[in-house]
């Protein structure tokens, strides 16, 4: 099982990373908190202090076809707010 599926970039995610040193990732619905704390320690080298973690709903979407209309959801996720020890960084933009 993979843990983590990417890295959240967004402008409030940026925004709260510069502030407070809080960093999102969207995982997997079956990890918890302590495979989080692992898996993001183990992936970029950094010491992470607390893990919270939500589970974002899927969103409704419709669509048009020939003949009728179609509404449906898209999946739903599980997110993890990662607050880093003192001193640690992470730097998505690095490699660019």
């Amino acid at each position: 099982m993979e843990v983590i599926l990417k890295p959240l970039i967004t402008e409030k995610m940026a925004g709260q990373t510069e502030k407070s040193g809080v960093v999102g990732f969207l995982v997997d619905r079956n990890a918890n908190k302590l495979q989080i704390k692992e898996a993001v320690e183990k992936m970029y080298g950094v010491k992470v202090s607390s893990v919270n973690t939500m589970l974002a709903a899927g969103k409704k979407r419709n669509r048009n076809t020939r003949t009728k209309f179609i509404t449906g959801y898209t999946s739903a996720r599980k997110k993890a707010v990662v607050k880093l020890a003192e001193g640690s960084s992470i730097d998505f933009y690095s490699n660019i």
